[in-house]
């Protein structure tokens, strides 16, 4: 799995040119990012429509459209892949994409819509009877990768409990830990608790026994960001994906059934490995899809994100918002 990411990270910057860039048949390719969670479904349906020559995005953009989907693991590296220009829209967690905002001082990369609120869990070994904040001192708990939203979320929690945590250390470590690595470390007592999303939460309670201490039903879990090279160069086209993004959201909230099936088969297509469709069923309550982006809850873990470190200051994020 970690060397299947490295040789994408590796395409991603080689086609930094050609992001967004007409063909030799004058077709517009469209690059865009998503992740192998569920929380990611409007990205997984959509991709596994475009393996089937059914594609939702293209369909509804024109027929000199084509798009072309790329993989992440977790949100800094799709947002480097933003700035350089491989990448024009991801869906990828509110961290990264106001961090990244921050770091161009608000000049680059907008949210244009909604993807999921919710399926973001902290999952603890029910033999260590961890019962409070408290007893998460000592304890290793792993997040998916330093700076994502998860572990800003995790970090976050565990100051406001009085916890001291910092980037290397503290009362308690978290940990960076790419998703599929986490289960197997969880099972062999390496981690005490895992800070992660959807499909991974339920991977987590099912095959390693794991419980569920806190769930973020409410938090923001995913958005649709586009970097303001495409905006500027294609805003028409923009607006088309955003409102078809908003169209394919309405249609999972409809059949979700079908889109469970879709999302299943991706998933089964990207990561190489038997995901059982009833982990996907299992999952799929835990999520809010909505196109709807709750700025309130933004302005929030801008604050807290500024409480452990990673935003130098408490920013004003209005701007970041495309609508």
């Amino acid at each position: 799995m970690r060397k299947t990411f490295s040789i994408l990270i590796c395409s991603l910057t080689a086609l930094a040119m050609a992001a967004c860039s007409k063909t030799d048949d004058k077709s517009i390719v469209l690059h865009v990012g998503h992740f192998p969670n569920i929380s990611h479904a409007q990205a997984l349906v959509a991709h596994q429509l475009s393996r089937q020559g059914k594609g939702w995005f293209e369909q509804r953009l024109g027929n000199d459209v084509k798009i072309q989907w790329h993989l992440f693991n977790a949100g800094p590296s799709a947002m480097e892949s933003m700035f350089s220009g491989a990448v024009n829209l991801t869906y990828v967690g509110p961290s990264p994409a106001i961090n990244a905002f921050s770091k161009t001082g608000g000049k680059d990369i907008r949210i244009i819509s909604g993807a999921a609120d919710g399926g973001a869990s902290l999952v603890v070994n029910p033999t260590l009877n961890i019962t409070k904040p408290s007893d998460f001192k000592g304890k290793k708990i792993g997040t998916p990768q330093l700076g994502n939203t998860q572990d800003v979320a995790c970090r976050a929690w565990l100051i406001e409990n009085g916890i001291n945590v910092t980037l290397t250390g503290g009362d308690a470590s978290v940990i960076a830990t790419s998703n599929p690595e986490q289960l197997p470390l969880f099972k062999q007592g390496k981690l005490d608790a895992v800070w992660t999303v959807e499909p991974w939460v339920t991977r987590l309670l099912q095959d390693a026994n794991g419980k569920i201490f806190l769930e973020q039903k409410d938090a923001v879990t995913t958005v649709l960001v586009a970097n303001n090279r495409t905006i500027e160069k294609y805003p028409e086209l923009v607006k088309k994906f955003i409102a078809a993004n908003v169209e394919l959201t309405d249609w999972i909230n409809k059949n979700p059934e079908e889109a469970q099936k879709l999302a299943h088969a991706e998933l089964v297509a990207l990561t190489g490995g038997k995901i059982d469709l009833e982990l996907v069923k299992a999952a799929w309550p835990r999520l809010t899809f909505t196109h709807i982006v709750n700025k309130a809850e933004l302005q929030k873990f801008v604050e807290r994100a500024h409480s452990c470190g990673f935003l130098k200051e408490n920013i004003d994020i209005s701007k970041i918002f495309y609508q």
